[in-house]
């Protein structure tokens, strides 16, 4: 009788709402896009969903009016959410603060006003260099308010870096603070900002925010203090075209100058809001804590707009996630009940560096869904975030997307259907991405095989172009496989269907004929119990073309020795082939890390092979760098001997 028995059939009926949605925006998306636009109000209806007549510069929602600080603010200043709590302010030192939705709607307005007494109207520039402070929320609404083209420059940057982006938005006003916070230390923002308009083409206002209380030259004529600025009242928000420009922000590549993304008014908004609603599916009640920076996209998109359109409340963080102690995160989920997690990759590498015994000694019951972004999150570290952060019952939703597509492109669905989970896996595209993974031959590859991850199809949250270069859109982004994307990242697709991205396609290393993802190596030596982070490169060799060169640092418990490095490369061997096997590894204690968490591979090969490692103001630790330096000096020495 068993045998008559279906036991091999199954039906996966979570995803049934998921392929019915997904396959209703790519076979429909005039009537799918004109329906989920209405997450957001309009002024003035649109009259056509998208033009694509001038590709690849696509046009979403035309002639529809809108404004984003009234989408984010206004609808909630009067309703039952006025005095829900909007953020959760939470500094290094000292008392957090809470401001609700009507309170930030008021901030917004005086600033509002305060930049319209200064002169500066819609389509004007503003640079906006502020630590992560409410000040830095309030000054990007404050500007979607009036009209003003904003960008926001990472706090973490020079005075080089800061002036080459007021110069290419064409600013004329800067709004910063005193000083920032950073591991007890004073960055001295102001200074920064005066040293970078002495290099910069000529700015008429800058506006200071007391916020480290430090001592900073103030010019008579230029330079205000915020506080005595502002004034209350109202300001209209401005009734704006949905592809006029919201914000540009820069994005290096790997070459030449900065990127300035330029974003829009109406098909970014629908597509943030829309893509947190249905990777997250967050209640009214959660509290959210996108753990990045208003300097950053993910900032952008999941700490301010998205979630102020969807009326949630976030935790806003202004410090680094292991200080003053290493259970710093965990003491932040407990002490505010966060129930949804967003951090990066390399964040929980670096936590799991120090054990399980904070996250331990911490409360996370509150958490009920975890998020990674910025980067491929290998096994070893969904394996952590997911027994030990989440005790195997918090779902991951792995976020895959860059600056360029404003938000999620592919990730997990909790709120459209969950798949089955697998470790490293991006999983299945947001409703509306048409992805395809192509060959060098622009010919699509077959399952399991690896090639380009492109884009066949817009969507509202793709850039409107490259600021003042609309040639680099085209040629950075479109030339390769014309009038598609190219997201610049290598993938695979596997036989069911999911998506692993293994990282940037120019960091791609041709090993005896083998190209070789840094990566794959990555991710296998951080899947070894004594590996917290590591970082790969290819070091150039007339023979094998690359041959690949590792820096790793060790999880506590475990120090460096011969005996280590050899079992490492034994169990790369085992794993995944000789020609996998890193020629070299170096144990050191710190690898050269960006403020928001990123492993700057270029500056370790740069410090490896003698050559200028370029801009590193945005180091988490310039003090690693100079362990490279001296793991790099012993190298040659004992090559010397």
């Amino acid at each position: 009788m068993n045998g008559t028995l279906p036991m091999d059939e199954k039906y996966r009926v979570g995803l049934a709402r998921y392929r019915q949605e997904y396959k209703e925006s790519l076979e429909n998306p005039e009537s799918f896009w004109k329906e989920k636009a209405k997450i957001i109000d309009w002024f003035s209806p649109f009259d056509k969903v998208l033009d694509d007549s001038k590709k690849p510069f696509y046009r979403w929602f035309i002639n529809g009016k809108t404004n984003m600080s009234y989408n984010c603010l206004d609808r909630y200043a009067n309703n039952e959410k006025r005095n829900k709590v909007a953020y959760i302010w939470v500094p290094e030192k000292g008392e957090e603060k809470v401001v609700t939705y009507y309170g930030l709607y008021r901030r917004v307005n005086a600033f509002a006003k305060a930049l319209l007494n200064l002169g500066i109207k819609k389509g004007d520039g503003v640079t906006i260099y502020l630590p992560m402070i409410l000040e830095a929320p309030i000054a990007m609404l404050a500007c979607a308010r009036i009209g003003a083209v904003f960008n926001v420059v990472f706090s973490g940057f020079g005075e080089e870096a800061l002036a080459q982006r007021i110069d290419d938005s064409n600013s004329k006003t800067v709004i910063t603070a005193d000083g920032g916070f950073r591991k007890g230390k004073i960055i001295e923002l102001k200074r920064i900002v005066d040293a970078a308009i002495d290099l910069s083409k000529g700015v008429d206002n800058v506006i200071v925010v007391k916020n480290a209380n430090n001592k900073i030259n103030m010019e008579s004529g230029r330079d205000y203090y915020y506080d005595q600025i502002l004034e209350d009242g109202y300001v209209k928000p401005e009734e704006l075209d949905s592809n006029d420009p919201l914000f540009i922000l820069y994005t290096s590549g790997t070459t030449g100058k900065p990127k300035g993304i330029v974003h829009g008014n109406g098909g970014y908004p629908v597509w943030v809001a829309n893509t947190l609603k249905w990777g997250f599916n967050p209640k009214d009640e959660d509290r959210w804590w996108c753990a990045a920076d208003i300097g950053w996209i993910t900032g952008h998109s999941y700490i301010v707009f998205a979630p102020l359109l969807l009326g949630m409340t976030s935790i806003m963080y202004e410090g680094a996630i292991d200080y003053p102690k290493p259970d710093r995160m965990w003491d932040i989920i407990e002490r505010y009940g966060v129930n949804i997690l967003y951090t990066s990759p390399t964040a929980i590498r670096l936590l799991m560096k120090y054990g399980e015994k904070y996250p331990l000694s911490h409360d996370l019951s509150s958490l009920k869904t975890l998020g990674t972004v910025g980067e491929p999150i290998n096994p070893a570290a969904w394996h952590w975030y997911y027994d030990v952060i989440g005790k195997s019952r918090c779902p991951i939703i792995d976020t895959y997307w860059q600056t360029e597509t404003g938000g999620f492109t592919i990730a997990p669905s909790a709120h459209l259907g969950l798949p089955d989970l697998k470790p490293g896996s991006a999983t299945f595209p947001m409703p509306g991405i048409d992805p395809v993974i192509y060959g060098e031959d622009g010919k699509e590859v077959k399952d399991g095989e690896k090639g380009y991850i492109v884009l066949r199809k817009p969507w509202p949250g793709l850039m409107l172009t490259v600021n003042r270069d609309e040639k680099r859109y085209i040629d950075v982004y479109f030339s390769k496989f014309p009038e598609q994307y190219l997201m610049g990242d290598y993938a695979i697709k596997d036989k069911d269907g999911y998506y692993w991205l293994l990282g940037r396609s120019d960091e791609v290393l041709k090993v005896s004929g083998h190209r070789i993802g840094t990566i794959e190596v990555e991710d296998e030596l951080v899947s070894m119990k004594e590996v917290a982070e590591a970082a790969v490169f290819g070091k150039p060799d007339t023979v094998k073309g690359d041959t690949i060169i590792a820096f790793v640092t060790l999880k506590d418990g475990y120090e460096k020795s011969v005996e280590v490095i050899n079992s490492i490369k034994k169990r790369v061997r085992a794993d995944l082939g000789p020609i996998m096997v890193p020629e070299e590894i170096h144990i050191v204690d710190a690898v050269p890390k960006t403020r928001s968490g990123k492993i700057m591979r270029r500056v370790i090969k740069a410090v490896y092979l003698n050559q200028l490692p370029g801009d590193i103001s945005t180091l988490e630790n310039e003090a690693s760098v100079e362990e490279i330096k001296k793991a790099v000096e012993i190298i040659k020495k004992e090559e010397g001997d």
